[in-house]
């Protein structure tokens, strides 16, 4: 009894050994399959990051609107898409590629986490703004805008308000709600370069202050809070100093949470087919 249970034992052994070896194997394959636990690299930061990438990596096939390039075979990813349906079967296609056609797999050294925010990024360009459902009120927003909030003094919506914040007229067109209520809460997150402000100290040896207009090798332009214009030539200046944050006050602690509620469904609705009809 006991030697025949020597290869009995042996074949365990083995067999245990087998299954952690094809375990770790399993692990070190740098390509992997999505399950279905939802995508948790999905906020509006993710989409940001997830654009970007595919401008550098997806946009020569599929065109940097993501409509696609009939010459280089990538098909419109704005539309239902042919080869997957949920964000799981998009992670494999991009992970995995597509055999028989020219999509390829991403590399085996890309995070899961960015080809998550890839998904995150796609699944934005399908976004059907009638289909969300918000918790605020656009008209008690819109009041708010002109009232409270006192947006107009540097917002221009249609035509009326201020020029010292970004013409919102259409902001609803290519933001989330979520993108509006950081820009609200956070407004430093994300400022673009035209939203800059630069502190110049001029050959009177004056300083002025205003957004950055314009900027080359040798010249500067700046717009003050009057709306005057100032430029300069960068080698008369005796200094100037570039400030990225937004001067956008956060409206956190400032409004209530359904007072945000209300201001996010306004910005939200503001978009060309809104304003057309």
């Amino acid at each position: 009894m006991k030697v025949s249970s020597i290869p009995s034992l042996r074949s365990k052994l083995l067999a245990t050994l087998s299954a952690f070896v094809i375990a770790g194997a399993m692990q070190l394959t740098p390509h992997s399959t999505a399950e279905d636990a939802g995508n948790l690299y999905n906020t509006a930061v993710d989409i940001r990051m997830g654009e970007r990438y595919f401008e550098r990596q997806c946009s020569r096939c599929h065109g940097f609107d993501a409509t696609g390039n009939d010459e280089a075979g990538g098909p419109n990813l704005t539309g239902r898409l042919r080869n997957a349906s949920t964000d799981v079967g998009i992670f494999n296609v991009i992970r995995n590629g597509v055999q028989g056609t020219a999509m390829l797999p991403v590399a085996p050294d890309v995070p899961d986490a960015t080809v998550w925010q890839l998904v995150a990024y796609i699944d934005s360009l399908r976004y059907d703004p009638s289909s969300v459902v918000l918790d605020g009120d656009a008209d008690r927003g819109a009041s708010l805008f002109t009232g409270k909030g006192d947006c107009t003094s540097c917002h221009m919506v249609n035509g009326a308000g201020g020029r010292m914040g970004p013409d919102l007229s259409r902001i609803g067109e290519d933001n989330t709600p979520e993108d509006l209520l950081i820009a609200m809460t956070n407004p430093h997150e994300e400022v673009a370069p035209r939203w800059w402000t630069v502190r110049v100290t001029g050959p009177d040896g004056e300083q002025r202050e205003g957004f950055r207009m314009g900027e080359d090798s040798f010249a500067l332009r700046i717009m003050d809070q009057d709306e005057n214009l100032w430029s300069f030539r960068k080698s008369q200046v005796q200094n100037y100093q570039r400030v990225e944050a937004s001067t956008m006050p956060s409206y956190e602690g400032e409004l209530s949470d359904s007072e945000l509620d209300d201001l996010v469904a306004y910005l939200f609705s503001l978009r060309r087919e809104v304003l057309s009809q």
